[in-house]
């Protein structure tokens, strides 16, 4: 990236990412680090020091997404993703939508399973200054057992099929695990649940001694596990065994939230998809016939990521980003949205969950979320308060500086555009059957 000249933010109310009220502060940057908060700020201020004059703007951390999907370029269906990516355009797409995510505000995202295990080049070719983009936390492919995740027969017995690693036997498990990490993996993801043509809902296709000999393996090298759990005894059954973090834990009971509570997990509901859905969906064709159940998903499970939090579990904000339904710089802040209307946290909660508590995805607890002496220095300047009315931490048009590890992101050029690659859509003959009855009423 190289040195940067230090950067001197004046006049801004801090949002500084504890939750605390906003406060009048003025920010000195130096390379990667903030060096001063508060009144020692422009005295610090060396000459020739870049300014951004804050005044009657809000200054704060920059978002982080402890869930997004860089790699997939916002398939359509599970078919596309798995069938219809060449590697060499897959990451050639990646780096043309990474910068979206910076322009979006985005500064720090972790991801969670990336196809043609190409997670830790896309992070390292970003570290680099290869490519532009947000800080990157990644997996590599997501472990599943044969019976399958959420695209179910799409999903062989063995092997690999776009994001997935299929694993029978503990000692494949722990083989996985293993070369995971040797690969570069930032943490390893377990797929705990999954989809059955022939029955309702996500099963739990792990057991607890399966789950527990993958955190065992990656703990012993330093490594976090992730789990995706959409029901209550996979996510039970993941806090036992030690997952960090648990993605969903859709229908989370009494029994889970107990084992989230002695096990110390932390949980990231990632609900934007499934609001998404819900609300939008109907305007760009998406198949309706689930909203009622996401509805009521999102809602059970809400009630219960609000008894968490008051039981001081950590909630993180993940967004799903990555499909059709939740574009690359489009959704990133709808979480908090989330947070805010259905589990009823404060904008200033649903902040940290988005920015101090998501550095767990990033392995950077103190270091990034926050606006604070010695910390990373990734920072957004945006006209409004977002303590006020959340909502407008999603409107780009708001952004007046985006600060990614001390340098300021171009703002002012052209979002990226692209059309779809040849062979990467899958079309579709029509969304209904052409029966007679309907040709002849």
């Amino acid at each position: 990236m190289g040195n940067s000249p230090a950067l001197l933010i004046e006049g801004g109310s801090l949002i500084d990412g504890t939750g605390a009220a906003p406060r009048p502060a003025d920010v000195l940057v130096e390379g990667d680090r903030i060096v001063a908060v508060g009144p020692e700020a422009p005295a610090g201020a060396p000459a020739g020091a870049a300014r951004i004059d804050a005044t009657g703007l809000t200054v704060m951390p920059g978002l982080i997404d402890a869930h997004c999907h860089l790699t997939f370029d916002e398939p359509r269906s599970n078919d596309e993703l798995f069938f219809h990516r060449d590697p060499t355009l897959a990451a050639l797409a990646t780096a043309h939508h990474l910068p979206k995510l910076l322009m979006a505000g985005v500064t720090s995202v972790a991801d969670p399973d990336t196809i043609f295990r190409m997670g830790p080049a896309i992070r390292d070719a970003v570290a680099s200054g290869l490519i532009e983009g947000p800080r990157i936390s990644t997996g590599i492919a997501a472990l599943l057992t044969s019976v399958g995740g959420t695209a179910g027969r799409l999903i062989p017995d063995e092997g690999e099929v776009g994001y997935a690693e299929v694993v029978r036997t503990i000692d494949e498990m722990v083989l996985a695990t293993r070369r995971q990490i040797k690969e570069g993996a930032d943490f390893i993801k377990i797929h705990a649940t999954g989809s059955i043509p022939t029955r309702a809902g996500e099963l739990q296709v792990w057991t607890r001694d399966e789950m527990q000999a993958v955190c065992d393996t990656a703990h012993d090298l330093g490594i976090p596990v992730t789990a995706h759990c959409r029901n209550a005894g996979s996510t039970r059954d993941a806090a036992l065994a030690g997952v960090d973090i648990i993605y969903h834990a859709s229908f989370m009971d009494d029994e889970a939230l107990e084992a989230v509570l002695g096990s110390g997990s932390a949980l990231c509901p990632v609900f934007t998809f499934l609001a998404n859905l819900c609300d939008h969906g109907a305007k760009v064709g998406a198949a309706t016939n689930m909203v009622d159940i996401f509805r009521g998903e999102i809602e059970a499970t809400a009630a219960m990521m609000r008894r968490a939090h008051d039981d001081g579990v950590r909630l993180m904000c993940g967004s799903e980003s990555g499909f059709v339904l939740t574009p690359y710089g489009h959704w990133h802040a709808r979480e908090m949205e989330v947070f805010v209307e259905e589990l009823g946290l404060t904008p200033l909660q649903a902040i940290t969950c988005a920015t101090a508590n998501n550095a767990l995805a990033l392995q950077a607890d103190g270091e990034l979320g926050l606006v604070a002496e010695g910390c990373r220095a990734d920072l957004l300047v945006l006209d409004g308060d977002p303590s006020a009315d959340v909502r407008i931490l999603g409107d780009r048009g708001r952004l007046r500086a985006v600060v990614s590890r001390g340098v300021q992101v171009d703002l002012d050029r052209p979002w990226p555009q692209k059309q779809p690659m040849a062979g990467s859509r899958v079309g579709s003959w029509a969304t209904e059957t052409l029966t007679w009855d309907l040709v002849n009423p």
